[in-house]
């Protein structure tokens, strides 16, 4: 998923639901100098989703430990 976020930054957002954004970085993306910060929007939006989706799991972990 981290070489979609990096080659093409749009379809990374369009594939975790993201449409909107996907399109705002796709007409980034459309101009030369705008596909590098597209890249890079891209690839720590993921890390940011994958780093939630981590804290979900240990609260959820904590909270059945302790109930």
């Amino acid at each position: 998923m981290m070489l979609i976020a990096i080659l093409l930054p749009w379809l990374s957002f369009f594939l975790r639901g993201k449409i909107l954004t996907g399109i705002v970085c796709l007409l980034l993306q459309i101009t030369l100098i705008g596909w590098l910060p597209a890249a890079i929007w891209a690839a720590l939006s993921l890390n940011d989703s994958r780093e939630n989706r981590r804290n979900r799991k240990l609260i959820k972990a904590i909270k059945q430990s302790r109930g």
